[in-house]
């Protein structure tokens, strides 16, 4: 689980996978549910770790866009992959599931996400309020913006009432049925 993005998250995501990977995991599940972005930088390095190549994200204003691409050589570019989402992972969060999502990385369950994909410039006013101005957005490698309806999960999926983690659960399922075609070679 991913709960925010700050200045440590890509150095502990290699860590959690290079143990992940000593223990002999063959899959992941990423948990970005209730996470609220973070860091741009930082997010765009998480993504690289799971995907090869292509682009992680485009940013666009006014008058220019800027493409973020992966580099080769991640620490889960081989890895089946799931990522959860619900309708509080954004910013950031939604910048990672929207490059694993459209880059064939990984699929999405959960619920759609909240739908934050811009980028705001903050300036400290000398009563020490801020004044946040929304300078640009971001598209996903498939040029689809997300600021205004989030990014659709390729399973939809409610909390269930009583407290049981139906995604966690869909998504082990997904990738032991995926293990289990692989195994018999279908």
């Amino acid at each position: 689980q991913i709960m925010r993005f700050t200045a440590r998250t890509p150095e502990e995501v290699r860590l959690a996978i290079t143990a992940v990977r000593e223990a002999g995991v063959q899959s992941l599940v990423i948990d970005l549910r209730d996470n609220s972005g973070g860091l741009l930088q930082e997010s765009i390095e998480v993504a690289d770790e799971f995907i090869d190549q292509g682009v992680i994200v485009f940013e666009r204003d006014n008058q220019t866009e800027r493409e973020f691409t992966a580099t080769a050589g991640g620490a889960a570019v081989d890895l089946p992959l799931i990522v959860l989402v619900n309708d509080r992972t954004a910013s950031g969060a939604e910048l990672v599931a929207g490059a694993l999502q459209d880059q064939g990385r990984a699929i999405l369950i959960g619920k759609p996400t909240f739908g934050k994909g811009t980028v705001q410039r903050i300036f400290q006013l000398s009563d020490s309020s801020s004044l946040h101005v929304t300078a640009a957005e971001w598209l996903t490698p498939n040029r689809q913006a997300f600021g205004e309806h989030g990014l659709q999960p390729d399973v939809v999926l409610e909390p269930d009432p009583s407290g049981r983690d139906v995604m966690l659960e869909a998504a082990i399922q997904t990738l032991q049925g995926d293990a289990l075609a692989e195994s018999s070679g279908t």
